[in-house]
């Protein structure tokens, strides 16, 4: 590419849903989506990018407001991510002055709502609780897996291994996370939550996610350990976690798993052309 012939700056949104942080890439009205694993990277370094932990690409559909695809800031693709799902809402519905909006993912078709408290909810779908869909590399027992701790799998477009302890916050997660993310049992490797009883309606918990470490949130995670909890018979079908950013409400309903929590728009902001020069 010629000096002359530099790329143009790219416009991106910085958010985060409870301390979980995501930069917005919206694509829509281009011919094809401008994320690849070594932008994704670049973009994704704390210290010669900007930071995140997913990135968010907005695409054109067919059939609903917007497509979604994720990105982990190690420049591998995410199947779903509740949070940045919550903040794309935010921003869709704040500029079709809607309270409801439809998009796809990995998962399908969602939707995502505007609750008179004024949070974003989100359902993330009916969670996968079949051991090949997750997917785990054999066929084993989902609430019992075979591995220390006596973790449960859950998917929900991406896979889960959710471990109960007496105090998340006594859990030395940065070494124990990436034991349990690249585990043999998880082909794909996995996200890792470590979660601790409070109330029959609340857990406290902490996160290792697959392909970006620790966060202080993490939206299907938050889903995969109230699905987790239930089947456990720790709680009910709704509950109340807290996390280390911020607090998320699960309802894990007949239509799906929902997911509320606070949204913020931090700043907006414009990749250089010296930035991405070779990138795109």
């Amino acid at each position: 590419m010629t000096r002359d012939a530099a790329p143009p700056g790219l416009p991106f949104i910085k958010m985060h849903g409870a301390g979980n942080d995501f930069v917005i890439i919206d694509s829509r009205g281009r011919p094809g989506a401008v994320m690849t694993p070594a932008l994704a990277r670049v973009i994704g370094d704390r210290n010669r990018g900007v930071g995140f932990d997913q990135l968010a690409e907005i695409r054109d559909t067919v059939g609903a407001d917007f497509e979604l695809d994720f990105w982990n800031s190690d420049g591998s693709r995410a199947g779903a991510c509740g949070n940045a799902s919550r903040c794309v809402a935010d921003l869709l519905m704040r500029d079709l002055g809607r309270d409801a909006v439809s998009f796809r993912t990995g998962r399908g078709l969602l939707q995502a709502i505007r609750r008179a408290d004024r949070q974003v909810s989100v359902n993330m779908g009916a969670p996968q609780l079949d051991w090949a869909a997750i997917p785990l590399a054999a066929e084993t027992d989902l609430l019992h897996l075979p591995l220390p701790g006596d973790p449960v799998a859950v998917g929900m477009g991406n896979p889960h291994c959710v471990i109960f302890v007496p105090d998340a916050d006594a859990v030395d997660l940065r070494n124990l996370g990436p034991r349990y993310e690249t585990d043999p049992l998880y082909p794909q490797k996995t996200n890792v939550e470590f979660a601790s009883v409070i109330a029959p309606d609340r857990l406290r918990m902490r996160v290792w996610e697959r392909g970006s470490g620790i966060t202080l949130a993490c939206g299907s995670g938050a889903c995969a350990t109230a699905v987790a909890a239930h089947l456990r018979g720790l709680t009910g079908r709704r509950v109340r976690l807290d996390l280390d950013g911020g607090v998320l409400d699960i309802d894990w309903r007949e239509d799906g798993v929902w997911m509320a929590g606070p949204v913020a728009r931090v700043f907006d902001g414009l990749l250089s052309p010296g930035f991405l020069a070779g990138l795109l």
